[in-house]
């Protein structure tokens, strides 16, 4: 289906210090495209599908001002010649941020929205009243955990690690990776907002019967909530990239690559384990912060 040409996702170890030396590889799907990157792609390509399958020409999304979905949307309708609209949580600021910029370059339609009328999702949809097809914020769905779920064929020998680590804004990823995950590894979240209390049950609600087991998802390293991004988180970014040359962003994958790390200190994992994490790509939120703040 695509034409989005693709590139390889690798895997790379990392030995480092900073993380005891524990044996950790990185699965680099923020590599897979500049624009829909990391796990924006898995998540929306079988919703793209489905849509093409129904004969909608439209796609219609909700999301934030640094929603890394709502600009992957955009850029893949522009690709597959479909229309795009982003419903936008708050109110419409004097200066748009560089991902709805972007957004609107590749040809969404952006409407703005109250908070209080943002969480009405069902009655935005019959507000809108067109022949759309819907995608959930964050491709929250069990099309969006399906093509999720996917992420791990891009590793060799995925059954060789003991723990997966992984960003969770609405779920969706860690659903699609718990539903492929073997009995003996455990799929850890680390939550990107603060005090959202009920991402496991989401999580759940996306998970066949069978595979009811509750999610192990980390709540503590928001560092102030979605996108804050206080001067040590800053700092950490810049260790990091000096350490082991990888790229991270404010929003996610900082704050998952210091959890691990947190958690070696803690001593939550143990020295024999081989421990995947999944980087999720995402990278544009970091066009909001000022010239030359970050090393890369």
């Amino acid at each position: 289906m695509t034409s989005l040409d693709l590139q390889e996702v690798i895997t790379s170890s990392i030995h480092s210090n900073i993380f005891q030396n524990y044996d950790i590889d990185v699965l680099r799907t923020d590599l897979i495209h500049p624009v829909v990157s990391g796990n924006k792609w898995y998540k929306l390509k079988l919703h793209i599908e489905e849509a093409k399958k129904m004969g909608k020409n439209t796609i219609a999304t909700f999301g934030g001002a640094y929603s890394n979905h709502i600009l992957a949307t955009a850029f893949a309708c522009k690709v597959f010649g479909m229309d795009s609209v982003g419903i936008i949580r708050g109110e419409k600021p004097a200066q748009l941020s560089h991902t709805l910029q972007a957004a609107q370059q590749y040809g969404m339609l952006l409407h703005f929205v109250s908070r209080y009328v943002y969480d009405d999702k069902e009655g935005l949809k019959k507000y809108f009243n067109s022949d759309c097809f819907w995608v959930n914020e964050g491709g929250f769905s069990e099309l969006g955990m399906l093509g999720a779920a996917d992420i791990l064929k891009e590793c060799d020998n995925p059954e060789k690690y003991s723990h997966i680590v992984c960003s969770c804004g609405t779920g969706t990823m860690i659903a699609g990776l718990l539903h492929v995950a073997k009995e003996h590894q455990q799929v850890i979240g680390i939550s990107a907002l603060k005090s959202h209390t009920g991402l496991e049950s989401d999580v759940l609600k996306l998970l066949p019967s069978h595979q009811q087991k509750q999610p192990v998802i980390f709540h503590n390293y928001h560092f102030g909530g979605y996108a804050k991004h206080p001067p040590e988180l800053i700092n950490w970014m810049n260790l990091l990239w000096q350490e082991v040359q990888i790229p991270t962003d404010i929003v996610y994958s900082s704050k998952l690559f210091f959890a691990v790390k947190d958690l070696i200190e803690q001593q939550y994992f143990k020295p024999n384990d081989k421990i995947l994490i999944i980087h999720c790509g995402g990278l544009q939120g970091n066009l909001s912060l000022p010239a030359n703040t970050l090393n890369f």
